[in-house]
């Protein structure tokens, strides 16, 4: 048997890494416990328990989708048996800084849709909205329940080399994961029943009880039992699984477009016992399959009229229609403007400095410091459309610049920052991989609630910085404990 106190002899941190685990070969307070937990067990027993955790997404069926593999779409979700544990000190910094952004946004989309201030301010430029692909005119105007736009939110972090928390970008269409943190959560407490408890763990497992509460309190006001429902795509779509959990949590019927109508303005759902009015709507579908009158008119997705219906108040969708416009990356630089503007406070969370690429000047710099750079599309999520400087070829290069530079505007460039890193149990030992981190952040009139923890998503292939599940990378169960 290997000696157990070895899986750290090997743990070879990379230089100027911030290691969540360890610093200068010392295990931190807060990982102390687990480590003396894991010490106890032989590395047959930890892979036993790393089999076990993939035998549990197996048999419950938690997958997702990737769109461009052709060996086959549907994949068990990787899930690494070692939690990432952050304290509660630094989860009052996180939480803060998330419900200080979410007020900042759902102002500045209020602002976007109406009166338009803070363009007239010269705050954002006008032609960065105006230019914007997810700036939706169609829902000019319409008044939306209690003034949020941004029910539901997956804040994406990232911790510097400094260990410093920076937000990457804001999720606030139709964010994913939250189905993953939860289980992830259960298949621990399988794996490490004792360990969980004693190290009193902050729970997550109400976010299900949360989120319906909200989603009831959008219900128009002379309604005493409303309706609610979960739109979803379908079984092809990548977080289909995630549809079918939260709807089964919270009680809810998961429908298609095709089970829904609207007549005289209002949303109905067929059932076997006739017509029932729907009044809230926890959409899992982009804006444009949304409704086909005002919209792609080949979408089969989405509910004829159902725009209409929405600007008559007598249906709330979640989240709101057009928020693209304030998680659009280049609308994402401006960010601590918004905060400064609408709350007149200092961010709390700050952003990775971010280059506009429509700046010739700044395009200029960029491509001459490529190697230091990471390219994205500021339309595009999933680590889809990205260019890493520091990894992309010469002719691969020559081929994204020339399109970069014919349409600027939909590319945005930030510095490569090294994530911090966190031991994964990988080939039956210790090894540092790098992660980010989602919490989800629900908005309802009593204030923002954040979930004590949210997703880990780690880059599971040594050295890579790419931590998104269609990317190959995984997720860990995250503790706050105190």
């Amino acid at each position: 048997m290997a000696d157990p106190k070895a899986l750290l002899h090997n743990y070879a941190l990379p230089p100027g890494i911030w290691d969540e685990m360890c610093s200068t070969n010392e295990i931190r307070d807060h990982y102390r416990k687990v480590f003396q937990t894991l010490q106890q067990l032989s590395i047959a027993d930890l892979q036993q328990k790393d089999r076990m955790a993939s035998e549990l997404f197996m048999n419950q069926g938690i997958t997702f989708t990737v769109y461009n593999d052709n060996s086959g779409i549907e994949r068990i979700f990787p899930f690494d048996i070692i939690p990432r544990i952050l304290t509660g000190v630094e989860w009052a910094r996180i939480e803060q800084g998330i419900q200080q952004r979410l007020k900042a946004l759902n102002l500045f989309l209020k602002d976007i849709y109406n009166e338009q201030e803070i363009l007239k301010a010269g705050i954002i430029p006008a032609e960065l909205i105006a230019s914007c692909s997810h700036f939706t005119r169609e829902v000019f105007g319409i008044k939306v329940p209690h003034d949020i736009y941004v029910h539901i939110s997956g804040i994406d972090l990232i911790r510097g080399e400094d260990g410093l928390f920076y937000v990457l970008e804001d999720n606030l269409r139709t964010p994913s994961g939250v189905s993953y943190m939860l289980e992830n959560r259960e298949v621990t407490k399988r794996l490490f029943p004792d360990l969980v408890s004693h190290s009193k763990v902050r729970r997550v497992n109400n976010y299900p009880l949360m989120l319906h509460q909200n989603l009831l309190q959008l219900a128009p006001t002379q309604v005493a039992d409303p309706t609610i429902v979960l739109l979803t795509p379908g079984i092809y779509n990548s977080a289909y699984y995630e549809h079918t959990f939260l709807a089964r949590q919270m009680g809810v019927a998961l429908v298609e477009g095709r089970d829904l109508l609207v007549d005289n303005h209002k949303v109905f759902m067929k059932t076997t016992h006739g017509l029932e009015q729907v009044h809230v709507i926890y959409r899992r579908i982009d804006d444009e399959f949304l409704d086909p009158l005002l919209f792609r008119p080949d979408s089969a997705l989405g509910v004829p009229g159902l725009l209409g219906a929405y600007r008559k108040g007598n249906v709330a969708i979640v989240n709101a229609v057009g928020n693209g416009v304030a998680d659009d990356k280049a609308v994402y630089a401006y960010v601590p403007h918004m905060i400064r503007y609408y709350l007149n406070e200092e961010p709390i969370l700050p952003n990775v400095p971010t280059y506009q690429m429509s700046d010739p000047a700044v395009r200029g710099y960029v491509f001459e410091n490529i190697n230091n750079m990471v390219i994205k599309r500021t339309n595009q999520s999933g680590g889809y459309g990205m260019i890493m400087g520091n990894k992309v070829g010469d002719e691969e290069w020559e081929q994204a610049r020339k399109i970069i530079e014919a349409d600027p505007r939909s590319f945005i460039a930030q510095p490569i920052i090294k994530l911090s890193t966190v031991p994964c149990f990988i080939d039956g030992k210790f090894q540092p991989r790098h992660v980010d981190l989602r919490p989800y952040a629900l908005c309802s009139p009593s204030g923002v609630q954040i979930v004590p923890g949210g997703l880990t998503r780690v880059a599971l292939r040594e050295g890579s910085l790419v931590v998104n599940s269609s990317q190959g990378g995984g997720s860990k169960d995250t503790w706050v404990i105190d």
